[in-house]
């Protein structure tokens, strides 16, 4: 008995202790919200611990979502065609292109918008199409799905998939400088 009466003891005091840390954590967040302790400017790059924080959860995020969209039977070259006009009118200032520099103002924006021709091998189709559809929040990157119908997205998608493979010279005569085709009204 007087060994059940020690262990409910220490279970309750360690009990007492997790609440009183996440309390203390909760404390020490607020604290970093009202008094404006985390620095927001974007002159400022983040700190190693923000960086994977954000692109961890950025990454597993994009993956989730994306998971059950379906990918159309073939990303054809004339899907890859279709979407060139729309990436350069659309993307390219952000996320430059193969022989081409994002816009001088990007530059400037935390997180850094990836260069899609280095960047877009590592995703998979369905979660360049999502990440094009919805955007992503605090990063500056626009939901084009509002705006845009799936099948002008899924050649945006099939054209990003094609960057890393993509010269100067094939990437400059794909699309001209585009209008942002595939707008619906």
């Amino acid at each position: 008995m007087e060994m059940d009466n020690r262990k409910r003891t220490v279970g309750l005091a360690a009990t007492a202790g997790a609440v009183g840390i996440l309390a203390l954590l909760g404390v020490a967040g607020l604290f970093v919200v009202y008094t404006g302790a985390f620095n927001v400017a974007a002159t400022e790059e983040h700190t190693s611990f923000t960086r994977w924080a954000f692109d961890t959860t950025f990454h597993n995020s994009v993956e989730s979502r994306a998971a059950d969209i379906a990918v159309p039977e073939s990303l054809s070259p004339d899907m890859v065609k279709a979407g060139a006009g729309s990436y350069k009118s659309m993307c390219q200032h952000c996320h430059a292109g193969p022989g081409v520099e994002r816009s001088a103002w990007a530059s400037g924006m935390r997180p850094r918008p990836p260069h899609l021709a280095e960047e877009a091998a590592e995703w998979e189709p369905e979660e360049i199409f999502w990440l094009v559809k919805h955007g992503v929040k605090m990063s500056g990157m626009p939901a084009f799905g509002p705006t845009n119908d799936d099948r002008a997205l899924w050649s945006i998608a099939a054209f990003v998939k094609e960057l890393p493979a993509m010269t100067p010279e094939e990437y400059a005569a794909l699309g001209g400088t585009g209008s942002g085709s595939g707008h619906s009204n």
